[in-house]
């Protein structure tokens, strides 16, 4: 099992909002020192909702695997997909976002 990577206390991040199937989404993504996603934290409209919860949960999973060497693309592979190809979670619309550089 490969190590953490311990990221700095401050590091570059990014800030962007985005809908996805009538939720308004806020995600913060954040950076190693090399310039790779390191962790992406997730927030829903609705504060303390379980669907907030859920995604903060899966944002916090998939920030931990990157720290352990799992890739973005990876990840982003990996998530459940309609029968388009299309992230059927928010956590997979985010993913698919920050792994697409021209879509941030």
């Amino acid at each position: 099992m490969s190590e953490r990577t311990k990221l700095p206390n401050r590091r570059p991040n990014e800030t962007l909002e985005f809908d996805r199937d009538g939720i308004h989404i806020t995600m913060s993504v954040g950076y190693g020192p090399d310039g790779a996603v390191k962790e992406v934290f997730l927030n829903a409209d609705r504060a303390d909702s379980m669907l907030d919860v859920l995604m903060s949960d899966a944002a916090i999973i998939a920030s931990i695997a990157m720290q352990y060497g799992v890739s973005l693309r990876q990840l982003a592979h990996a998530i459940k997909r309609d029968r388009f190809g299309i992230a059927s979670s928010p956590i997979g619309a985010a993913l698919d976002r920050i792994s697409t550089p021209e879509a941030l």
